[in-house]
């Protein structure tokens, strides 16, 4: 939630310069807001294929489109490959897949009409130009030689570094979709808390958004495949993060953790230097075999950070990953779990009570579990599906609680958590719904999916 233009300038001198970055996230509670993210397939209309970038029913015709409603491109070698308006942005993921990066908002009435008014002027332009968009977890039918890639620099370098590293990188670039939401903290205490709940929870909402049961064409197995995918990605930036439960966590800690991590690149004057696999410890010592005698800048560092890809990522704001793309109640769902969890100090006691005697074995079991059994996962002798429902029930207390009211019909944002109340109430994912219609009404054919799910 923090533009680059609202970056320190300058030199990241040395490590005491990181840590203070990630510190100066630190808001009051009455400056904490929302960011939601979240990212959409585009398919053409008449056969269902991944869009190109170029082309009358391309990416580029989708952005020009979207210029219309107020939105500034941003251009990279000539091609325009992201669009802004205020502190919001529209940006291409590897894939071609469509992504909002919300500006931070008050609250979910806000949150929700962000996502409303975006899904109407995308579709508007979708619609023109012959396209149609879909929020899942995995792309369901394309193979990877089907997926076209995007003229983005950064994407090149990741493409050749990611095989080295794990079997389904490449896929977790072009062929998967989330929703997901930033939030703040107050302090360094209050961050580890908000993080430790957070991390420990990600499966129990990996579960609640599973909606990806489907690749290439038929079922896979999962009911996450896109969560899946990220345990063999890269075990160097992904994973849950055991010593985020160490006495010793805090900023210094995480910083520590992220100059170990691999980097990608450095941005430089228009330019993406390889520095996949060195050291942004040799880059705050001027010897990056990347680029020779210079030294780091906070946006260096701000990149390097969006580069590591645990559950919970820490920037200047905690951003909640675990969730599978999906229909419009759901994008507004997601942030309205975790700030229900995490913006009101009782749920977020009621929240860590519920986690805190779980080992870290334990998590990282029920984090691999999660993503083919769904419900029927289990921690510490209780199912995920129990788990689910308390976690749904701590969240709405928590927002009772805040009782941010919309001025036009007063309701509060208990509201928005209706589509996850519904889930539990059913005890069954959304990925096992759509394995049911699958295998009954669709008549094993993906085609209805297209025909009921798109946005």
């Amino acid at each position: 939630m923090s533009s680059p233009s609202l970056l320190p300038a300058g030199v990241a001198a040395d490590k005491a310069a990181l840590v203070k970055f990630l510190e100066d996230g630190c808001k009051p509670e009455a400056k904490w807001r929302i960011g939601t993210e979240h990212e959409k397939f585009a398919y053409t209309r008449d056969d269902h294929r991944p869009i190109a970038y170029d082309g009358p029913n391309g990416i580029a015709a989708l952005l020009e489109g979207l210029q219309a409603f107020g939105w500034a491109p941003v251009s990279e070698a000539g091609r325009v490959i992201a669009l802004t308006k205020g502190q919001a942005s529209i940006s291409l993921e590897p894939g071609g897949q469509v992504e909002l990066s919300g500006a931070p908002l008050d609250n979910l009435h806000q949150t929700c009409d962000e996502v409303h008014t975006h899904l109407r002027e995308v579709k508007s332009v979708a619609s023109r130009i012959g396209i149609g968009l879909i929020g899942l977890g995995f792309h369901p039918e394309a193979s990877r030689d089907d997926i076209n890639w995007m003229p983005k620099g950064r994407y090149r370098i990741m493409r050749a570094y990611m095989p080295r590293k794990g079997k389904l990188g490449i896929d977790m670039m072009i062929r998967t979709c989330t929703v997901q939401v930033n939030l703040d903290f107050s302090s360094e205490a209050d961050m580890v808390r908000k993080f430790r709940v957070g991390l420990a929870l990600q499966p129990i909402a990996v579960a609640l958004f599973a909606n990806s049961p489907f690749s290439e064409g038929r079922p896979n197995g999962y009911l996450s495949y896109r969560s899946r995918v990220w345990t063999d990605t890269d075990p160097d930036r992904c994973g849950m993060l055991p010593f985020v439960f160490d006495g010793a966590m805090g900023f210094e800690r995480y910083v520590d953790y992220a100059l170990d991590v691999p980097m990608y690149f450095v941005y430089r004057d228009g330019t993406y230097h390889d520095a996949s696999g060195q050291s942004f410890r040799d880059f705050l010592k001027g010897r990056l075999p990347a680029l020779p005698g210079e030294l780091p800048t906070f946006s260096d560092w701000n990149d390097h950070l969006t580069t590591i890809f645990p559950e919970v990522r820490l920037k200047r704001y905690l951003e909640m990953r675990g969730a599978d793309g999906g229909p419009w109640r759901r994008l507004c769902a997601l942030p309205a779990l975790w700030a229900g969890l995490c913006y009101d100090s009782t749920a977020l006691d009621a929240a860590w009570d519920l986690v805190k005697n779980w080992s870290v074995e334990a998590q990282a079991r029920l984090r691999d579990e999660v993503p083919r059994d769904g419900f029927g996962a289990s921690i510490a002798g209780h199912s995920v599906l129990d788990l689910a429902r308390e976690v749904v029930a701590i969240a709405e207390g928590g927002l009772a609680r805040r009782n941010r009211q919309d001025p036009e019909t007063g309701n509060n944002e208990v509201l928005f958590l209706a589509p996850l109340r519904e889930i539990v109430e059913r005890g069954r994912t959304p990925a096992d719904e759509l394995l049911d219609l699958y295998n009954g009404a669709w008549q094993h054919s993906l085609g209805p999916l297209y025909r009921d799910f798109s946005y």
